[in-house]
């Protein structure tokens, strides 16, 4: 158990499958309280929290709810729910988001480019204002996480350097976590892309083929040990190192 975790809040977006469920389980089993949103509602949290985590003071609750990111005011009013069940949020990891269309822009449909482009950097958006929000609204540090993929990282991390500068007076430390490769809905869609469309295509196959994924848990330990381990990187942009034990190529 990450003993500086137990207790706290977090709040993850995203969390109803992937790499977002997989986070919400490694946090409980470190006694982190959460509040979990999605498109759809996320599943109970199961852990596989052991009788000496529970010795030492490892317990979790969980707040579930179905938001769109996009939409501010259901964020603000999800927000308020997870104060009105844990009182503060301490950590808020922006996990949503859409692999969108595949291909070339010239041949993509803009209504799908312009759908990916809401949730994925729109939604981040919306999110981070919510929580330095409420991190502004109180005393004591806030940490934001906003999880930096292929489809959206240029923006998402340009957009977390401007919340770290404007937040900084108020206590609100934030990150752009790339996690490295995981083995998601979105890597198998990537996977099954036409070679024409994209060309890389064969190097996310590899990845399968050698199983050489970080799994969500090694993820959530780097960000458990990001918000809470006391030594912060003075950089903005953050990347997961490859899980030991994983033969990634290329």
């Amino acid at each position: 158990m990450t003993r500086e975790a137990n207790g706290r809040v977090a709040v993850i977006t995203g969390a109803s499958r992937g790499l977002g469920a997989g986070l919400a389980a490694h946090f409980a089993a470190q006694g982190v309280h959460l509040g979990l949103c999605a498109r759809h509602q996320p599943a109970a949290v199961r852990t596989k929290l052991t009788a000496h985590d529970a010795d030492r003071g490892a317990s979790t609750e969980a707040l579930r709810a179905t938001v769109d990111v996009t939409d501010r005011g259901a964020l603000d009013d999800f927000v308020a729910e997870v104060l009105g069940r844990f009182g503060r949020i301490d950590l808020w990891v922006n996990n949503a988001g859409l692999l969108g269309p595949i291909g070339p822009l010239a041949g993509l449909d803009p209504a799908e480019v312009a759908r990916t482009i809401e949730v994925n950097v729109v939604g981040v958006l919306h999110a981070s204002a919510a929580f330095a929000a409420h991190v502004r609204s109180r005393r004591g540090p806030g940490v934001l996480v906003n999880i930096s993929s292929g489809a959206s990282k240029a923006a998402v991390e340009q957009l977390t350097r401007v919340v770290a500068l404007e937040e900084a007076p108020h206590g609100l430390v934030a990150y752009a976590v790339s996690p490295g490769i995981v083995d998601t809905d979105m890597q198998a869609a990537a996977r099954a892309a036409d070679e024409a469309d994209f060309p890389q295509v064969e190097r996310f196959r590899r990845f399968a083929v050698e199983h050489a994924f970080n799994s969500p848990a090694w993820v959530g330990s780097h960000i458990l040990a990001l918000a809470f381990g006391g030594e912060r990187p003075q950089t903005v942009s953050v990347r997961v190192p490859d899980q030991p034990g994983t033969a990634h190529t290329g």
